[in-house]
């Protein structure tokens, strides 16, 4: 259905709380409109005493949205006037006009100290520049902020600075509350954005919007940037304009054209370390030819690189992403329309941004409704009924206005990934189960006993098995993704926390069909995230999954694993280093040529504590950059103060030579000496994917007799240990592969 006719209340909180908020045409106007007619935008107050509490309130001890509808229950001690000086002005952020108005309002109130209040009203004009509703949320919910409602009467100038917005609060059993504020921009947020690429690539980062037939009716023809989407959602979005080539610098050897998690990730933190001391918010986008994962993944996202909300994103143009439909009447057309949809849609997920179809899990910030048809940047064009000839035909290039209330008003605190405190009251229970599924999902650790040593990094496995007795069609990188599968870690006595990866990947969908009995198997590197290293204290703790498929939830049973305590001092020392977000990162990537002193932290574990498990993955850790020549993005020395694209920094992608010799002494260590201690640690899948990327190292130098005889290894270890013949069949079969080979 076009969106006209879309429901307006899918994708909002509920018919009975912000109904009011619908599905706008977008005006025939730039953003911000003409300063003579806006007024929405951010306002701030003066730096006054904005409020009193009393004494022993209780101010934010309880955090969540507000219950719609209703106000919000208070406790009322004995007054005891405390004035307050807020560190912070009072902001206001007015929506009412512009690119998709939501006729919505939305401030923080500094309290006390770090404490402030957010709250979020729907708005309806009771006469030109007057506007009244009421507060459907506030965060946190225990507040002596208990005001109901507000009435905005707005100045309008010509003179952005001196257009005012007079808000009054009342209600909630307290005195009218009025505040005055100053315009400070027709923008809700900042950000920069910055742009680079490799040679023979041509980043995508404007469109024509009609140059492909297939394109609503009433879409506008015009050539859009991206910088120029973000500021219709309400971002000052900035750039230089200056991107440019980062050269490849050949180092004595043939460079592969294509970038593996660690090289990327690398590159981003060289980048961002040149910017450490700028507070803006940023996001770097890198355009390259093709990830190692081959031509399925056409994007890949990095989030918080270093301090100061840094960003960063890859496209990858070699990828599914330029193949237009067989018989598409404009192909090129086609191409460059979908890699500029990956980009936004990539750098979507920068602002925090879910995927449409993933609104309603527990995590979102207030209860949404799932998306599935949205003609929006988040969701995927084959998804929606019809596919994607549907979906352009339909897409006027913008974000949903859920995604919209979210980017423009939610709290700050919901931009930080890891808070799952709804597990800790409800757990899955409101999920959608089927009575009788035809998927079970097991989340299961490859050890007899569920005990992993201090410091370990914990592996555990994801199994998804048709329990049916009929064919099940399933995406074959559900599991890999991560996108659909939720992951919950709870301590005892401490709350749930939710796992999140550092970087998240764009895979081109693969459907298989799923025989009964039949299994999907992936690992996933839990120990650190987003969040840091969530399973570091010593203790039990509590582990689940849920995988949400289009009409259901499927559900693991939970398990219980328990970190023990640390084997020595020497243990104890070495984790104050070892649990940092730069040990975290280089353990789940695999290793890094940039990141020196977490290398460093890793060398030291692996001298000191001897036959402890840490230190197998610190040898992986080590040795895998080395196997072979890797690119590292080298720039200018010193510290940026103004956000600049790497070209312009005299960046470089340098060739570095590989050190096998030193990387082949520590991954026999690690992977060949005890081999069933080594499956234990990295468990089944990572334990062969070790092995193998080993191995075809050494038979692309010739060394066929050990890459013959670690394949045997492998063999033997996995099937004492009971792996599925599938597997076992796998390693047969590349074992083979390499005695057939002829020496170099």
């Amino acid at each position: 259905m076009t969106r006209q006719e879309h429901d307006p209340s899918i994708g909002l909180m509920s018919p009975e709380t912000i109904e009011g908020i619908a599905i706008h045409s977008p005006l025939p106007l730039p953003w911000p409109l003409p300063i003579s007619l806006a007024v929405s935008g951010l306002y701030q107050t003066p730096g006054f005493p904005l409020m009193e509490v009393t004494e022993g309130s209780g101010v934010a001890e309880a955090f969540g949205p507000q219950p719609i509808p209703g106000s919000i229950p208070t406790l009322r001690p004995k007054p005891f006037p405390i004035p307050i000086f807020p560190v912070k002005k009072e902001e206001l952020r007015l929506d009412v006009d512009g690119r998709y108005p939501l006729m919505i309002a939305s401030g923080v109130v500094p309290l006390t100290g770090m404490q402030k209040v957010d709250w979020i009203a729907k708005l309806s004009a009771s006469k030109p520049y007057q506007y009244t509703g009421k507060i459907w949320y506030k965060d946190p919910v225990a507040t002596l902020f208990t005001y109901t409602e507000v009435l905005i009467d707005v100045t309008p100038n010509i003179i952005p600075s001196l257009r005012k917005a007079a808000v009054t609060f009342t209600g909630g059993g307290l005195p009218d509350r009025v505040r005055i504020f100053k315009m400070q921009s027709p923008y809700f947020h900042n950000v920069e954005f910055e742009y680079d690429h490799t040679a023979g690539i041509t980043p995508q980062v404007t469109v024509a919007t009609c140059a492909h037939t297939n394109h609503p009716p009433t879409l506008p023809s015009e050539t859009l940037s991206i910088e120029t989407v973000y500021r219709r959602a309400g971002f000052d979005a900035t750039n230089t304009g200056a991107a440019g080539v980062v050269p490849l610098t050949i180092a004595g050897q043939n460079p592969d054209p294509r970038w593996s998690d660690q090289e990327m990730h690398d590159a981003m933190q060289v980048y961002w370390s040149r910017f450490a001391n700028k507070a803006q918010w940023s996001m770097w986008t890198f355009f390259a030819d093709q990830h190692e994962f081959g031509y399925n993944l056409g994007g890949i996202m990095f989030d918080d690189i270093g301090a100061n909300e840094r960003q960063g994103c890859a496209v990858f143009y070699n990828s599914f992403i330029k193949d237009a439909p067989v018989g598409d009447s404009n192909p090129v057309a086609w191409a460059e329309r979908m890699k500029y949809w990956t980009a936004v849609h990539e750098m979507g997920h920068c602002f925090n941004l879910a995927h449409s179809w993933q609104k309603s899990l527990p995590l979102s910030w207030i209860p949404l409704a799932n998306e599935p048809e949205a003609y929006s940047f988040m969701n995927y064009p084959y998804k929606v009924t019809g596919g994607q000839a549907a979906f352009f035909g339909n897409f006027e290039y913008r974000f949903s206005d859920a995604e919209l209330l979210f980017m423009r008003h939610a709290p700050a605190r919901f931009a930080e990934p890891g808070a799952a405190a709804w597990f800790d009251h409800h757990g899955f229970q409101e999920a959608k189960i089927n009575p009788e599924p035809k998927l079970r999902l097991d989340i299961r650790l490859n050890r007899t006993k569920p005990q992993f040593q201090f410091m370990e990094p914990i592996v555990a496995e994801l199994k998804l098995k048709n329990v049916s007795t009929e064919p099940q069609l399933i995406d074959e990188t559900t599991l890999t993704t991560l996108e659909r599968v939720t992951i919950v870690m709870k301590k005892d006595g401490k709350t749930t926390r939710l796992y999140v990866p550092y970087a998240r990947h764009c895979l081109q969908p693969k459907v298989k069909v799923l025989m009964p009995g039949e299994s999907l198997y992936e690992s996933v590197f839990l120990s650190a995230g987003r969040n840091g290293f969530d399973l570091a204290e010593p203790g039990y703790y509590l582990l689940q999954a849920a995988l949400q498929l289009e009409d259901e939830e499927v559900i693991s049973a939970p398990i219980t694993l328990r970190v023990a305590p640390p084997l020595n001092y020497e243990a104890e020392y070495l984790a104050q280093d070892f649990f940092s977000h730069d040990v975290g990162r280089v353990l789940a990537f695999d290793g890094s040529r940039v990141l020196t002193r977490a290398n460093d932290t890793l060398r030291e574990i692996v001298a000191k504590l001897g036959d402890q498990m840490v230190v197998r993955h610190a040898r992986v850790a080590l040795a895998k950059p080395l196997v072979r020549g890797c690119k590292v993005l080298t720039l200018s020395d010193g510290v940026q103060t103004v956000l600049r694209p790497a070209c312009q920094l005299n960046a470089k992608i340098q060739m570095i030579t590989a050190e096998f010799d030193k990387s082949r002494s520590e991954l026999t260590t690690a992977l060949a000496s005890n081999p069933n201690l080594a499956a234990e640690t990295f468990g089944h899948i990572d334990f062969k994917y070790y092995i193998d990327r080993f191995t075809d190292a050494l038979i692309e130098r010739g060394e066929r007799k050990d890459a013959v005889q670690l394949q045997d290894n492998l063999y033997q270890t996995l099937s004492v240990r009971k792996v599925a013949d599938k597997v076992l069949m796998d390693i047969k079969a590349r074992r083979d592969s390499y005695q057939e080979k002829k020496v170099a």
